[in-house]
């Protein structure tokens, strides 16, 4: 399997290389976004690991070229900092998981073996209808475009994810742990408040203006998307 580390840290990169090397991966370097944007129009990559922090166009703005350009490779984030506002944007810039340096190389392995073993599971997956209803809320899974009675609502791509699987399990109580699990993936934080603050952008986005709420929060236990509370 192919991957592209982008990493202006020479040390760094090397690092990565090898380590992912030893694991039967075929690693390809580039030293800023612009050289991975070449790359990506030459190789098919299975996964991309990029830093945050690159000369010229940064890491945020490259995850989001790759995702305009309709790819949906898996891509891991690096960043020195960390911080919730800055994971919170490499989420909604596309990317699917983040590691923050300094990070035990073995921990990158289980990531990109998780992310690899999702992209499979997806690869085939079974025929399903295109939209998801519920009450006035429509799902165009196409499009990745949500309508509430009829009015287009634009969202990221972590909010339409969160809820997409809030839309499959309407009435259920969902706690954080099946939502970290679900959307975010085995290795997410869950001592973080990713999961409310996108809940909370949910909210603003899909309930505002409606006297009908439909997005709820049962203090101390998760989340229910229903038109009964």
């Amino acid at each position: 399997m192919k991957m592209l580390i982008v990493e202006d840290n020479s040390r760094v990169s090397a690092l990565l290389k090898r380590g992912l090397e030893s694991q039967g991966y075929q690693v390809y370097i580039a030293e800023d976004a612009e050289e991975g944007l070449v790359l990506l129009e030459k190789i098919a990559f299975e996964l991309i690991i990029t830093d945050i922090m690159l000369p010229g166009i940064d890491g945020i703005a490259f995850c989001k070229r790759i995702r305009h350009s309709g790819s949906k490779t898996p891509i891991i984030m690096l960043t020195a900092l960390g911080t919730i506002d800055e994971k919170i944007e490499g989420f909604d810039a596309g990317a699917d998981d983040y590691l923050v340096k300094p990070f035990e190389i073995r921990e990158l392995y289980a990531r990109v073996k998780a992310l690899l073993q999702r992209k499979q599971d997806t690869a085939n997956p079974v025929e399903e209808a295109t939209q998801i209803v519920y009450d006035s809320l429509r799902m165009d899974k196409l499009t990745k475009v949500i309508y509430r009675d009829g009015l287009a609502i634009n969202l990221t791509p972590k909010e339409f994810n969160l809820l997409h699987f809030m839309m499959q399990n309407p009435e259920r109580l969902l706690t954080r742990d099946e939502i970290a699990d679900n959307v975010w993936g085995n290795n997410f934080d869950t001592g973080t408040n990713y999961i409310d603050v996108y809940i909370a952008y949910l909210r603003k986005k899909i309930d505002k203006g409606f006297d009908q709420k439909l997005i709820h929060t049962k203090v101390g236990m998760g989340f229910i998307l229903s038109n009964k509370l």
